[in-house]
């Protein structure tokens, strides 16, 4: 996907928003900014370049690059990357028990970036504010699909000394009729970057399933006109944010407890935090002599 110069220089103004909040919007505060223009790159394409989804999704693209390039100049005032997609999705076709054709269009939310003050929001809407996810007892009344099931997508969050925020995790059923998917979302391939040595968090991901066979779309989270009958599901898990700072400098019980809300997998907190849980009766709990043996050997390595 390419970008027009109008939404590449809006995606700057955005970044520099989330980073000084406190700056009144007017032509004055980005007045300083001079943003070159890149003719010919996908940030100033022109025809027959495509350019859908720019505004959706490049964009968020655009602003995570202004985070990275800032990130160490700026470390209490820049995040790690947000989820960084809109997730759009979607599904048109004919509703066979109310006799009419439908249109249903999805938006999801994903995780923050982790920043200096604390872990990364879950499941927040688009950074560029274009969202909010519509209520799931909405669309299955509107529509003829039924929700699996709409959670956070566990063990998404990139680790840091402060998470990242988890994505999304949902599984949609067409119930009646027939449709058609479209996917337009991004961080398919790597996710969103963490800062300061936070880890990424995890990728879009995009499955349909028919029976007891999968299709995973060609481009990952993008595709179009995906063909769905009647007991076919859709199952998308958005990205969770990049983690800030060092996951070995978590503090222990921030682990424990993302463990205990089922946020974790015993085995992610050792592999991600070095930090060594065990089972006491019907009670998680963690080995400190253990964990602090673990996160030594596992400084040494980094």
């Amino acid at each position: 996907m390419n970008s027009v110069l109008a939404t590449t220089h809006s995606s700057v103004y955005l970044a520099m928003r989330h980073i000084f909040p406190e700056v009144p919007i007017s032509a004055g505060a980005f007045e300083p900014l001079e943003i070159v223009r890149p003719k010919g790159t996908f940030l100033d394409a022109h025809y027959p370049r495509p350019v859908s989804g720019c505004a959706a999704e490049v964009s968020q693209r655009i602003a995570e690059a202004v985070f990275a390039a800032l990130v160490e100049a700026l470390p209490d005032r820049v995040t790690a990357a947000p989820a960084g997609t809109s997730g759009n999705f979607a599904l048109g076709g004919h509703d066979s028990e109310r006799g009419r054709d439908f249109v249903m269009y999805q938006l999801s939310g994903g995780g923050y970036g982790g920043n200096i003050e604390g872990d990364g929001l879950s499941n927040g809407c688009s950074t560029i504010g274009i969202s909010k996810a519509p209520p799931v007892e909405i669309m299955e009344q509107t529509f003829p699909v039924i929700y699996n099931h709409y959670a956070l997508h566990e063990g998404s969050a990139g680790a840091g000394k402060n998470r990242g925020g988890f994505g999304l995790d949902y599984k949609l059923e067409l119930r009646n009729g027939e449709a058609h998917a479209s996917f337009v979302m991004d961080h398919g391939r790597f996710g969103p970057q963490g800062a300061l040595r936070g880890h990424d968090g995890d990728v879009n991901k995009v499955v349909v399933l028919r029976g007891k066979d999968s299709y995973v779309p060609k481009h990952l989270s993008k595709e179009q006109d995906i063909a769905l009958e009647p007991g076919d599901r859709v199952w998308v898990r958005t990205p969770g944010g990049g983690g800030y700072g060092d996951p070995l400098e978590r503090h222990l019980d921030a682990v424990l407890e993302d463990v205990r809300l089922e946020r974790y997998s015993v085995e992610q907190a050792r592999k991600l935090y070095g930090v060594v849980l065990v089972q006491v009766n019907a009670n998680l709990s963690l080995d400190e002599a253990a964990t602090n043996e673990l996160r030594s050997q596992m400084r040494k390595c980094s």
